[in-house]
């Protein structure tokens, strides 16, 4: 193993063993179908995204590393400030990806594939960003790409409460009871470069993810959501 990666997987360790007995304690989470997670072999885990708390809770229970693609700005903030964000990412098993779109979001694919190659684990939120309204919205297609050209399988997963603990914008989160319910691997096959069958795919992950969280589906991106919401507030227009 590279040293880079044994010390980030030493600093993943330590912080877990850290907070998971004080997590455990307070936020007491409820943890249903943990037995569909693999112990071993590359994997996807694919989670509804309400709350920066879910890349803390849901690698938390799970008994393997969980690495996320996180946005390269938060490991290149300067000063001080920026050093000790860098530091917490890595200790949280992310690794940094541009997610601009375009060939960067083909570098972020590449990224995942090194990852599963490795007969690691990953975490994907589908949606691409958080639900700007708990209500779950349209997956991107790059998971069931990597799905196909690795040959891992496909757990989802729904995180409940995790908006109520810590909404955006609140650094503190509050002390409620958070749930994690995790489904049966999906396994996929199939032509990486069809993108009707990507879209299937991912639908279909969308599809099981939503029954497994109870949340309203919208066939939309969430970002072209919370574009729409933004516009909305600034002409001082309310939502119905």
């Amino acid at each position: 193993m590279p040293k880079a990666k044994h010390g980030e997987d030493a600093a993943y360790s330590l912080l877990k063993a850290f907070l998971a007995p004080i997590l455990m304690a307070l936020f007491r989470p409820k943890v249903t179908g943990l037995r569909n997670v693999p112990n071993s072999g590359p994997l996807i885990i694919a989670s509804n995204h309400l709350s920066f708390s879910d890349s803390i809770f849901m690698p938390l229970v799970v008994p393997r590393k969980v690495t996320f693609l996180a946005k390269s700005e938060y490991f290149t903030s300067p000063g001080l400030k920026g050093f000790i964000k860098k530091l917490t990412f890595i200790a949280l098993g992310q690794v940094p990806v541009d997610r601009s779109g375009g060939r960067a979001s083909e570098a972020a694919l590449i990224t995942g594939l090194r990852v599963l190659g490795r007969g690691d684990c990953i975490g994907i939120y589908p949606e691409g960003t958080r639900s700007p309204d708990g209500r779950l919205y349209k997956g991107r297609t790059g998971i069931a790409r990597m799905a196909l050209e690795s040959g891992a399988p496909v757990v989802p997963v729904a995180m409940h409460n995790t908006a109520e603990i810590q909404p955006t914008g609140q650094v503190v989160p509050r002390v409620r009871q958070v749930e994690m319910v995790f489904g049966e691997p999906m396994y996929f096959d199939g032509d990486s470069t069809d993108q009707t069958r990507l879209r299937e795919i991912t639908d279909e992950i969308m599809q099981t993810i939503q029954k497994l969280s109870g949340q309203e589906y919208v066939d939309i991106y969430a970002t072209k959501a919370k574009t729409l919401q933004n516009q909305s507030e600034e002409s001082g227009i309310e939502e119905e």
